[in-house]
Protein backbone atom coordinates (compact mmCIF):
# COMPACT_ATOMS: atom_id res chain seq x y z
CA UNK A 1 0.00 0.00 0.00
CA UNK A 2 1.22 3.11 -1.30
CA UNK A 3 1.91 5.57 1.70
CA UNK A 4 -0.40 8.47 0.13
CA UNK A 5 -3.57 5.60 0.57
CA UNK A 6 -2.52 4.96 4.30
CA UNK A 7 -2.51 8.67 5.15
CA UNK A 8 -5.68 8.67 3.10
CA UNK A 9 -7.13 6.19 5.60
CA UNK A 10 -6.21 7.50 8.51
CA UNK A 11 -7.63 10.88 7.93
CA UNK A 12 -11.14 8.72 6.54
CA UNK A 13 -10.82 6.91 10.25
CA UNK A 14 -10.73 9.95 11.99
CA UNK A 15 -13.26 12.03 10.34
CA UNK A 16 -15.52 8.94 11.15
CA UNK A 17 -14.32 8.83 14.58
CA UNK A 18 -14.72 12.48 14.86
CA UNK A 19 -18.04 12.77 13.59
CA UNK A 20 -19.35 9.92 16.25
CA UNK A 21 -18.26 11.72 19.02
CA UNK A 22 -19.67 14.60 17.93
CA UNK A 23 -22.79 12.95 17.42
CA UNK A 24 -22.44 11.99 21.06
CA UNK A 25 -21.92 15.16 22.12
CA UNK A 26 -24.00 16.99 20.10
CA UNK A 27 -26.91 14.51 18.54
CA UNK A 28 -28.19 15.92 15.20
CA UNK A 29 -31.70 17.08 15.92
CA UNK A 30 -34.80 18.08 13.92
CA UNK A 31 -35.34 21.06 12.40
CA UNK A 32 -38.69 21.33 12.99
CA UNK A 33 -39.30 20.51 16.66
CA UNK A 34 -35.68 19.36 17.93
CA UNK A 35 -36.16 16.27 18.67
CA UNK A 36 -33.03 14.06 17.97
CA UNK A 37 -33.04 12.40 14.48
CA UNK A 38 -30.91 9.80 12.42
CA UNK A 39 -29.40 10.77 10.01
CA UNK A 40 -28.81 14.57 10.56
CA UNK A 41 -30.06 16.70 8.30
CA UNK A 42 -33.19 14.84 8.21
CA UNK A 43 -36.92 15.70 9.31
CA UNK A 44 -38.74 13.53 12.07
CA UNK A 45 -41.70 11.64 11.07
CA UNK A 46 -44.28 13.78 12.81
CA UNK A 47 -42.87 17.23 11.50
CA UNK A 48 -42.64 15.73 8.22
CA UNK A 49 -46.43 14.78 7.90
CA UNK A 50 -46.87 18.30 8.58
CA UNK A 51 -44.82 19.83 5.74
CA UNK A 52 -47.38 20.40 2.90
CA UNK A 53 -45.58 19.29 -0.36
CA UNK A 54 -46.76 21.04 -3.76
CA UNK A 55 -48.32 18.47 -6.05
CA UNK A 56 -50.51 18.74 -8.84
CA UNK A 57 -52.36 20.80 -10.55
CA UNK A 58 -50.70 23.78 -10.50
CA UNK A 59 -50.26 26.62 -12.66
CA UNK A 60 -47.46 25.45 -15.44
CA UNK A 61 -45.59 28.59 -15.69
CA UNK A 62 -45.63 29.65 -11.78
CA UNK A 63 -46.06 26.71 -9.97
CA UNK A 64 -49.12 27.98 -7.77
CA UNK A 65 -51.44 25.34 -7.08
CA UNK A 66 -54.79 25.36 -8.17
CA UNK A 67 -57.57 25.68 -5.76
CA UNK A 68 -59.87 23.40 -7.74
CA UNK A 69 -59.59 20.27 -8.80
CA UNK A 70 -62.55 18.81 -10.29
CA UNK A 71 -61.20 18.65 -14.24
CA UNK A 72 -58.51 16.10 -13.23
CA UNK A 73 -54.85 16.86 -13.46
CA UNK A 74 -54.64 15.46 -17.13
CA UNK A 75 -57.08 18.25 -17.87
CA UNK A 76 -55.30 21.02 -16.29
CA UNK A 77 -51.65 20.02 -17.97
CA UNK A 78 -50.46 23.26 -19.65
CA UNK A 79 -53.19 25.33 -18.05
CA UNK A 80 -51.72 28.24 -16.52
CA UNK A 81 -53.10 30.99 -14.08
CA UNK A 82 -54.90 34.33 -14.43
CA UNK A 83 -51.85 35.91 -13.72
CA UNK A 84 -49.21 34.88 -16.04
CA UNK A 85 -51.81 34.70 -18.79
CA UNK A 86 -51.98 39.12 -18.08
CA UNK A 87 -48.84 39.53 -17.84
CA UNK A 88 -46.25 36.43 -18.61
CA UNK A 89 -43.25 36.33 -16.50
CA UNK A 90 -39.69 36.46 -18.09
CA UNK A 91 -38.78 32.87 -17.39
CA UNK A 92 -40.44 29.68 -18.36
CA UNK A 93 -41.51 27.50 -15.46
CA UNK A 94 -41.12 28.27 -11.42
CA UNK A 95 -41.25 25.50 -8.96
CA UNK A 96 -42.06 25.25 -5.70
CA UNK A 97 -40.87 22.00 -2.89
CA UNK A 98 -43.45 23.11 -0.22
CA UNK A 99 -46.16 25.52 1.34
CA UNK A 100 -44.90 28.57 3.62
CA UNK A 101 -46.45 27.89 6.72
CA UNK A 102 -46.41 27.67 10.51
CA UNK A 103 -45.18 23.96 9.81
CA UNK A 104 -42.28 25.00 7.52
CA UNK A 105 -41.48 27.97 8.43
CA UNK A 106 -39.25 27.04 11.06
CA UNK A 107 -36.90 24.70 9.69
CA UNK A 108 -36.81 27.49 6.76
CA UNK A 109 -35.90 30.06 9.53
CA UNK A 110 -33.41 27.55 11.48
CA UNK A 111 -31.05 26.75 7.72
CA UNK A 112 -31.53 30.92 7.18
CA UNK A 113 -30.10 32.05 10.49
CA UNK A 114 -29.25 29.57 12.33
CA UNK A 115 -26.58 28.33 10.74
CA UNK A 116 -27.85 24.86 10.54
CA UNK A 117 -26.28 24.34 6.56
CA UNK A 118 -26.55 21.05 6.80
CA UNK A 119 -30.24 21.15 5.95
CA UNK A 120 -29.03 22.18 2.50
CA UNK A 121 -28.87 18.48 1.20
CA UNK A 122 -32.40 17.52 2.50
CA UNK A 123 -34.03 20.45 0.71
CA UNK A 124 -32.13 19.92 -2.37
CA UNK A 125 -33.33 16.94 -2.79
CA UNK A 126 -36.99 18.02 -1.74
CA UNK A 127 -36.38 20.52 -4.99
CA UNK A 128 -35.30 17.72 -6.77
CA UNK A 129 -38.69 15.76 -6.27
CA UNK A 130 -40.50 18.39 -7.57
CA UNK A 131 -38.26 20.27 -10.31
CA UNK A 132 -36.48 16.83 -11.83
CA UNK A 133 -37.40 18.05 -15.35
CA UNK A 134 -35.96 21.42 -14.86
CA UNK A 135 -32.87 20.55 -13.72
CA UNK A 136 -32.26 17.78 -16.08
CA UNK A 137 -33.15 20.67 -18.89
CA UNK A 138 -30.55 23.67 -17.33
CA UNK A 139 -27.30 24.11 -18.55
CA UNK A 140 -26.33 26.51 -15.45
CA UNK A 141 -27.47 26.40 -11.78
CA UNK A 142 -27.87 30.08 -10.79
CA UNK A 143 -28.45 31.13 -6.82
CA UNK A 144 -29.95 34.26 -6.38
CA UNK A 145 -27.59 36.43 -4.41
CA UNK A 146 -28.08 38.25 -1.27
CA UNK A 147 -26.83 41.55 -0.50
CA UNK A 148 -23.25 42.07 1.19
CA UNK A 149 -24.61 43.29 4.47
CA UNK A 150 -26.97 40.11 4.97
CA UNK A 151 -23.47 37.76 3.24
CA UNK A 152 -21.41 39.50 6.27
CA UNK A 153 -24.07 39.09 8.86
CA UNK A 154 -25.15 34.99 7.95
CA UNK A 155 -21.35 34.59 6.45
CA UNK A 156 -23.43 31.91 3.53
CA UNK A 157 -26.01 32.56 1.36
CA UNK A 158 -29.16 29.83 2.11
CA UNK A 159 -29.56 29.66 -1.41
CA UNK A 160 -26.21 29.63 -3.05
CA UNK A 161 -26.21 26.29 -0.41
CA UNK A 162 -28.62 24.57 -1.71
CA UNK A 163 -28.03 25.28 -5.64
CA UNK A 164 -24.24 23.97 -4.65
CA UNK A 165 -25.99 20.88 -3.44
CA UNK A 166 -28.57 20.80 -6.18
CA UNK A 167 -25.77 21.15 -8.87
CA UNK A 168 -23.51 18.70 -7.00
CA UNK A 169 -25.97 15.71 -7.20
CA UNK A 170 -27.08 16.81 -10.93
CA UNK A 171 -23.61 17.13 -12.51
CA UNK A 172 -24.73 20.55 -13.81
CA UNK A 173 -22.51 23.44 -14.00
CA UNK A 174 -22.67 25.81 -10.73
CA UNK A 175 -22.60 29.55 -11.14
CA UNK A 176 -22.75 31.19 -7.33
CA UNK A 177 -20.94 34.58 -8.91
CA UNK A 178 -23.02 34.45 -12.24
CA UNK A 179 -25.72 37.23 -10.56
CA UNK A 180 -24.57 40.04 -8.24
CA UNK A 181 -26.56 42.23 -6.19
CA UNK A 182 -25.81 45.49 -6.30
CA UNK A 183 -25.45 47.93 -2.95
CA UNK A 184 -28.82 49.17 -2.02
CA UNK A 185 -29.76 52.00 -4.27
CA UNK A 186 -31.00 55.19 -2.72
CA UNK A 187 -35.17 55.05 -2.35
CA UNK A 188 -34.71 51.24 -2.33
CA UNK A 189 -34.85 48.86 0.77
CA UNK A 190 -32.33 46.08 1.23
CA UNK A 191 -35.46 43.64 3.21
CA UNK A 192 -38.56 43.06 1.20
CA UNK A 193 -40.01 42.46 4.26
CA UNK A 194 -43.85 43.92 4.75
CA UNK A 195 -43.62 45.58 1.32
CA UNK A 196 -46.53 45.42 -0.67
CA UNK A 197 -46.69 43.22 -3.98
CA UNK A 198 -46.27 46.53 -6.01
CA UNK A 199 -43.72 47.96 -3.81
CA UNK A 200 -41.93 44.51 -4.04
CA UNK A 201 -41.61 44.75 -7.64
CA UNK A 202 -40.25 48.28 -7.63
CA UNK A 203 -37.65 47.73 -5.01
CA UNK A 204 -35.71 45.45 -6.42
CA UNK A 205 -35.59 46.79 -9.66
CA UNK A 206 -32.12 47.23 -10.90
CA UNK A 207 -30.79 45.58 -7.94
CA UNK A 208 -29.05 42.42 -10.36
CA UNK A 209 -27.11 42.69 -12.61
CA UNK A 210 -24.73 39.67 -14.70
CA UNK A 211 -21.11 39.55 -13.69
CA UNK A 212 -19.08 40.77 -16.63
CA UNK A 213 -16.70 37.86 -16.55
CA UNK A 214 -19.90 35.32 -16.96
CA UNK A 215 -21.99 37.59 -19.75
CA UNK A 216 -20.33 35.20 -22.73
CA UNK A 217 -21.13 32.05 -20.63
CA UNK A 218 -24.42 32.44 -20.44
CA UNK A 219 -25.12 33.13 -23.74
CA UNK A 220 -27.55 30.40 -25.08
CA UNK A 221 -27.74 28.89 -22.12
CA UNK A 222 -30.63 27.38 -20.39
CA UNK A 223 -30.45 28.54 -17.03
CA UNK A 224 -31.69 27.54 -13.55
CA UNK A 225 -32.36 30.24 -10.73
CA UNK A 226 -32.46 28.49 -7.32
CA UNK A 227 -33.52 30.82 -4.15
CA UNK A 228 -35.51 29.43 -0.44
CA UNK A 229 -38.68 31.60 -0.72
CA UNK A 230 -41.09 32.57 -3.16
CA UNK A 231 -43.74 35.73 -2.06
CA UNK A 232 -45.13 37.69 -4.81
CA UNK A 233 -42.18 36.46 -7.57
CA UNK A 234 -40.58 39.69 -7.47
CA UNK A 235 -36.93 39.05 -6.81
CA UNK A 236 -37.00 35.73 -9.36
CA UNK A 237 -38.92 37.74 -11.83
CA UNK A 238 -36.33 40.76 -11.56
CA UNK A 239 -33.78 37.78 -11.76
CA UNK A 240 -34.74 36.57 -14.69
CA UNK A 241 -35.42 39.38 -16.68
CA UNK A 242 -31.73 40.20 -16.14
CA UNK A 243 -30.39 37.06 -17.23
CA UNK A 244 -32.68 36.88 -20.27
CA UNK A 245 -31.62 40.25 -21.13
CA UNK A 246 -27.98 39.16 -21.19
CA UNK A 247 -28.51 36.50 -23.98
CA UNK A 248 -29.34 33.31 -21.39
CA UNK A 249 -31.42 31.19 -24.15
CA UNK A 250 -34.22 30.71 -21.43
CA UNK A 251 -34.68 30.80 -17.35
CA UNK A 252 -36.52 28.25 -14.91
CA UNK A 253 -36.21 28.80 -11.59
CA UNK A 254 -36.88 26.37 -8.32
CA UNK A 255 -37.70 27.54 -4.69
CA UNK A 256 -37.94 25.92 -1.60
CA UNK A 257 -41.16 27.12 -0.02
CA UNK A 258 -43.99 29.45 -1.80
CA UNK A 259 -46.07 31.92 0.44
CA UNK A 260 -49.87 31.21 -0.41
CA UNK A 261 -52.21 33.90 -1.26
CA UNK A 262 -53.20 35.80 -4.29
CA UNK A 263 -50.18 36.77 -6.48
Amino acid sequence: MEKSDITSLRTFFAQSVAKKLLDVMLPPTCPGCKTIVSPPGGLCPECWEKITFISAPTCSTCGHPFEFSGMGEDNLKGVICGSCARTPPPFGRARAAFIYNDASRKMVLAFKHADQTHLAGLFAAMLHRVGAELINDCDLIIPIPISTMKLFSRRYNQSAEIARVLARNSAKAFAPSALKRISTPRGKKSSQANLSRRARFENVRGVFIVSPRMAQRLKGKSVLLVDDVLTTGATITEAARIIVRAGAKNVDVLTLALVPGPK
